[in-house]
């Protein structure tokens, strides 16, 4: 298994070359190559819409690779590469080999509760941003329509990875922050550190196998194969060793309740004999586990689609009779226009302009009295207390498939809000233990960098602004990022002394509220109805940038709580 897929990314080497004839001679090779595998195959006549041997191993190997060609025709940054794949596609099919790719082969939509069935035609990057009239890249995310900046990160990241995968085509709506992000990334995943590259990519595999985000899952264990890995570990986290199985229980709490991690489960991990992890071997495997958690909250939050090459990105079934997945159907994405969501009949219209006017009202009670600290903590409990009332509009267990719940434990362990059934967590005051203050320096010193990085990817996401909203311009959204990002916060009982939690619930309404609840804490129940019930006269843009604020903001409150429990082991 390791060697067909070490041959199979040996096949694409030198396409990520900055070298224009280096690229040219890799083309070349693979243009050969499966010129030679259509001859061994043979014609096949266009009316031979079942050719009996379509599932021999032989068809099976083209399919994947015109797959891959056809994925690098359309998302391959190097404008070369493009068009020689796309020559290589209409040669094959002028020969009339294999017409099942060429005819058939289409994007999935992305299919929420883990599965993909698809076979309708779409082509985005973000299934939640697709019209289904529209079989094409919207222009923001076609990679031939980008500008210069976003083209060299682009080709960057296509260099160092040998793909750009639809998670950086999504972001690319705000290259300043990818940059910051893929270069964070990276130095997580490829640079060197504590831990080694394959124990890297399967804590990468447990920490989006919590949300069921098998888009994740399955790059990471391409991934994971790459560098080496044991193909048994995959069969199960029971297969994985004792070391990682250990990380389990981490891997869960930090997942869905973060609040109850103490200095105990710190001390069983660093003090377990022979499977002992050292303090930085843990911080390195914290970053990535929360890295992971947050980053499946923004892949579910934007309803990224599998790329065409990979499972789930493409079908080889004919067209369905009807328009849309059957998963599509069961979570209300069907039509846009649904007469029966809760939703879709409130009222829209001026809604960016009411918003503009409550954050002026906002600042200017704020210019004529503030309130007392007493106040100010009785507003966050508050507002604490009816996040806990804010349920997913999906609030239904999802259960995870084997494929996925294979490499995590107790599949039944997920979000719960503080003070259910007596539950009583204290507030974590960020004066007492902040990421400033406290996270950024311990992360610094055990694994040099990684802090500074991360302190930038975080100020990136929460100060990013083009001063504007909708269709006006010249506006300053700092307190909208505010109440987005404390808010998130709040939900994990963090808060802010110098922050008046009244606000929160005059800027997020509560089809907003529903949406940020899910996409941070229960990510795989998120829908399309919920991503079009909020800011509907936004644009997508600006949607990507809000998820970027909830997944950086995730990740800092989760970050928060283990370090916590680790500076507290350390003391």
């Amino acid at each position: 298994m390791e060697e067909k897929h070490q041959e199979s990314l040996g096949r694409w080497d030198g396409l990520g070359s900055q070298n224009a004839s280096s690229r040219a001679e890799a083309m070349e090779n693979i243009c050969q190559e499966i010129m030679r595998k259509v001859e061994a195959i043979g014609p096949i006549q266009a009316s031979d819409r079942f050719p009996p041997a379509m599932g021999s191993s032989q068809n099976n190997e083209l399919n994947e690779i015109l797959a891959h060609v056809l994925m690098l025709s359309k998302q391959c940054p190097f404008e070369d590469v493009r068009e020689r794949c796309i020559r290589l596609l209409k040669a094959v099919q002028e020969i009339s080999v294999l017409t099942v790719i060429l005819i058939w082969a289409r994007p999935a939509i992305a299919c929420y509760r883990g599965t993909s069935l698809s076979s309708t035609a779409a082509q985005s990057p973000m299934f939640f941003i697709f019209d289904i009239d529209e079989h094409c890249l919207t222009d923001a995310n076609e990679v031939s329509k980008v500008d210069t900046r976003t083209q060299s990160i682009f080709e960057d990241a296509f260099a160092a990875l040998g793909r750009l995968d639809n998670i950086s085509l999504v972001m690319g709506f705000h290259p300043q922050y990818l940059e910051s992000f893929l270069r964070t990334q990276h130095y997580l995943l490829q640079m060197d550190g504590p831990l080694s590259l394959h124990y890297r990519h399967y804590i990468c595999i447990m920490a989006a196998a919590r949300h069921q985000c098998s888009y994740l899952v399955n790059l990471h264990v391409n991934d994971f194969l790459q560098v080496g890995g044991d193909s048994k570990w995959l069969n199960g986290l029971d297969e994985a060793p004792q070391k990682l199985q250990q990380l389990g229980e981490l891997n869960k709490i930090l997942a869905h309740r973060p609040w109850l991690l103490t200095k105990e489960h710190i001390e069983r991990l660093l003090k377990a004999e022979e499977h002992s992890w050292s303090l930085a071997e843990l911080i390195h495997a914290v970053v990535l586990l929360t890295h992971y958690h947050s980053l499946a909250s923004f892949t579910f939050g934007c309803g990224i689609s599998p790329e065409i090459h990979c499972d789930g990105g493409h079908t080889f079934r004919p067209p369905s009779l009807s328009q849309y997945c059957l998963c599509d159907i069961a979570n209300g994405n069907g039509h846009p226009n649904h007469h029966d969501d809760p939703f879709a009949n409130q009222e829209v219209c001026g809604e960016v302009e009411v918003l503009m006017e409550r954050m002026k009202q906002l600042q200017e009670c704020r210019d004529d009295e503030e309130a007392s600290q007493e106040e100010m903590a009785t507003r966050f409990e508050r507002e604490k207390t009816e996040s806990m009332l804010v349920v997913t509009a999906e609030d239904e267990e999802c259960v995870p498939s084997r494929d996925i719940s294979r490499h995590f434990e107790d599949p039944s362990y997920g979000y719960k809000d503080f003070s259910r059934r007596g539950e009583h967590v204290p507030t974590f005051r960020a004066q007492d233990y902040s990421w400033e203050d406290h996270g950024f320096s311990l992360v610094n010193r055990l694994y040099p960098d990684v802090g500074q990085m991360l302190d930038e990817k975080f100020q990136m996401a929460y100060n990013l602004t083009y001063n504007t909203m909708a269709t006006h311009k010249d506006v300053d959204t700092s307190m909208l990022r505010r109440a987005i990002w404390n808010y998130i916060h709040c939900m994990f009982g963090i808060r802010y002394d110098d922050y008046d939690y009244g606000e929160i619930n005059q800027l997020l309404d509560r089809s907003f509220k529903i949406y940020i609840k899910t996409m941070v804490c229960s990510p795989e129940k998120t829908t399309k109805r919920m991503y079009e019930s909020f800011w509907r006269q936004f644009q997508h843009s600006e949607k990507v940038h809000v998820n970027l604020l909830l997944m950086e903001a995730r990740m800092q409150a989760e970050l928060l709580y283990a370090l916590r429990a680790i500076t507290c082991y350390m003391t």
